[in-house]
């Protein structure tokens, strides 16, 4: 391990730690250390790193801003590639914005609305980077990122990176080809806007952004959603029609302002989040007969 650091750090790829806690690298503030913990300072530092971690034939998995995200309390084996600040990189000209990755969609959303550019009001709130809402095909107040993307830049699987459409992505209800079928992640994204009223935009931004506030446990570390909504049913209201608002398990409670959020309390170890996540789903089984799953990726060591 300590050959691959080394060849690693020779090629300038970026930041490089040894076991580092993924606790400070999620919302939920919950997570074991990453073998190896690489945050890239720019397209080429990723390409380097993957092209050192395939040599080595060591495992890797990327995140963005840690939103969406449960990480064992084991770690992670291998390396963890953090698209962060080296990929925070915008263009804006006329209706198309070209974004990296680790840019953060509140401060995309709020940027582009003080330039009169509609489109991605429905995302104030939303937190993470552009690169997991890509992924996640993330989504609020009834629009989505596959209304506005042109195509991203996706770093696969294997180590190749190719520009896919919209179309290629294949979205739907949060979820694109790069969960399953194609598995890979978004390095930079172009989206197509519309020239609008700037105060109209800015408006709804803000209305959207106290919504969030009033409704979602944003004060305590969670991870945003934890259920899928079983459409035509809602994740939230089967929850707390079970009386299960309020209810933990160690550290971990579903939170009495939303129930679909499952938040840290301060001592919560992932452990007590599965075993939530569970409960909620044989008890919504029990008593509603609908199979619920997590829009929350769960990641790391068994």
């Amino acid at each position: 391990m300590e050959a691959i650091v080394q060849e690693l750090i020779s090629a300038n790829v970026g930041k490089v730690l040894i076991d580092e806690p993924l606790a400070n690298h999620t919302t939920m503030k919950i997570g074991g250390p990453a073998d190896i913990f690489i945050e890239p300072q720019d397209i080429q530092g990723i390409k380097n790193t993957i092209e050192i971690i395939k040599r080595h034939k060591i495992k890797w998995i990327a995140i963005g801003r840690g939103s969406n995200l449960l990480v064992s309390d084991k770690g992670i084996e291998g390396a963890v590639i953090k698209l962060g600040d080296g990929l925070d990189h915008l263009s804006i000209e006329g209706e198309t914005v070209t974004v990296g990755a680790g840019f953060s969609v509140v401060r995309l959303s709020t940027m582009i609305s003080k330039k009169g550019l509609s489109g991605l009001e429905f995302a104030s709130g939303i937190p993470g980077s552009v690169g997991g809402a890509v992924y996640m095909n993330a989504g609020a107040h009834g629009s989505d990122i596959s209304k506005i993307l042109v195509k991203a830049h996706i770093l696969f699987a294997d180590g190749t990176m190719e520009w896919l459409t919209n179309e290629e992505l294949t979205f739907s209800y949060r979820t694109s080809i790069l969960q399953k079928q194609r598995p890979g992640i978004c390095i930079e994204a172009v989206f197509r806007l519309e020239n609008g009223d700037r105060e109209a935009i800015v408006n709804q931004m803000k209305k959207n952004k106290d919504y969030r506030k009033e409704t979602q446990p944003w004060n305590f570390p969670c991870a945003g959603s934890i259920f899928r909504n079983p459409l035509p049913n809602y994740a939230g209201k089967l929850i707390e029609d079970s009386g299960l608002k309020g209810h933990s398990i160690g550290g971990a409670q579903i939170s009495d302002m939303h129930a679909n959020f499952i938040v840290n309390t301060g001592n919560a170890k992932a452990q007590d989040v599965l075993d939530l996540i569970q409960h909620v789903k044989e008890t919504i089984k029990e008593k509603h007969d609908v199979k619920m799953e997590t829009e929350v990726e769960i990641i790391g060591r068994k």
